[in-house]
């Protein structure tokens, strides 16, 4: 059965059309036309915006559950349906820091929730090998160098299914540098010591991406530039930005977007999701919210409190971007950083029928899954 989406204000994830209908058949898009095709369903969305499902690249837990303690599709289910009450279609649930069987199971137990729930992507393996220096709220206990045969195995059993890897390059060999690398994975930097020239190094090798910038890395100086110089002197580096003006001061993420233009996105980083979890005690990980933050026993961020929409409107807010950019920060732009783009994050023939609906303040907010 086809169905028709009207009356909308159609953000493609790289243009804005008005006056036509988005008509989708066996939930993909089959055109934007300016015609409703005889027989199709009208769905009348009254005059509002619709966009690309948002993507959130790292969120760690939903309402009540913490993927990385409970490490089951309830976990998931838990989050997914978080995320999508705050419009968000699409997410790679984060494994912070474990050790390898509990990384083996993760990824197992993502795998076999994608078959059942498409708005999961896939996972992202942040840690363990990771700079205990930059450890920031994960577990030092397991934090580690890589051996040859946990990261073939780790890549053998994650295909498909780890879609980010954050490492901290400086503890990788060449060689195994160069096995994640061909792996396919995108690999991130984060959670590292690397200086300005190191990172450029690594940069040349084909890492495009940072985790969560200016957090658990060296900051710019005039004399050292450091990672987050390394970024900004960098035209292909994606720079994620967790928007909460706790992780980095506004005026800061001012620069970056002044600086890093179409490769800035948007992220939630989310320890849990609409503020209910008031504290969360774990052995890898005790935090509390704190004045609208969460934060471990040493005051250390441990995760976000915002959601995607709450980076977007914040991004209208402190950075001065408009509609249209904020929701590309969150739609188009992280499917490009992902290497997804021929898959989601635009509103184009051939994707698939998920969508968020929102007003001009995105504060009205919600998902449209056909």
């Amino acid at each position: 059965m086809l169905h028709a989406i009207s009356n909308a204000v159609i953000y493609t994830g790289e243009s804005v059309r008005r006056d036509a209908h988005i008509i989708i058949k066996n939930g993909s898009i089959l055109e934007i036309g300016r015609a409703v095709p005889a027989g199709a369903k009208v769905i009348d969305v009254k005059g509002k915006n619709i966009a690309p499902a948002l993507i959130d690249i790292q969120p760690n837990g939903g309402y009540d559950l913490y993927f990385s303690k409970e490490l089951s599709a309830a976990a998931l289910q838990d989050m997914y349906q978080a995320s999508v009450d705050h419009g968000t279609g699409f997410i790679l649930p984060t494994l912070i820091s474990s050790d390898f069987k509990t990384i083996l199971k993760a990824i197992d137990v993502v795998r076999e929730f994608m078959q059942v729930q498409p708005g999961v992507l896939g996972m992202h393996l942040e840690g363990p090998f990771i700079n205990v220096l930059k450890r920031g709220a994960h577990p030092a206990q397991v934090i580690r160098k890589p051996t040859d045969e946990e990261l073939k195995e780790i890549i053998d059993r994650g295909k498909g299914v780890i879609k980010i890897m954050t490492i901290a390059p400086e503890v990788f060999t060449d060689r195994q540098l160069a096995m994640v690398l061909g792996s396919g994975i995108n690999i991130s930097i984060g959670h590292t010591d690397v200086n300005y020239e190191q990172a450029q190094y690594f940069f040349s090798k084909g890492m495009r991406l940072v985790t969560h910038l200016y957090n658990a890395m060296n900051q710019m100086g005039h004399r050292e530039c450091g990672l987050v110089g390394a970024v900004f002197d960098n035209e292909e580096v994606y720079a994620p930005l967790i928007l909460d003006g706790g992780h980095c001061h506004y005026a800061a993420a001012r620069v970056a977007y002044r600086q890093k233009k179409d490769k800035l996105i948007l992220l939630s980083d989310a320890a849990f999701l609409g503020r209910k979890k008031q504290k969360f005690d774990w052995d890898n990980l005790s935090i509390e919210l704190v004045d609208g933050f969460y934060r471990d026993k040493n005051g250390n961020l441990g995760g976000a409190a915002i959601s995607m929409p709450d980076a977007i409107r914040n991004a209208m807010l402190h950075l001065g971007a408009s509609l249209q950019e904020a929701v590309e920060m969150s739609t188009s732009r992280v499917a490009r950083a992902i290497r997804m783009d021929q898959q989601i994050g635009f509103i184009e023939p051939g994707y698939p029928a998920m969508f968020t609906l929102f007003d001009d303040a995105f504060q009205e907010v919600s998902c449209l899954i056909c």
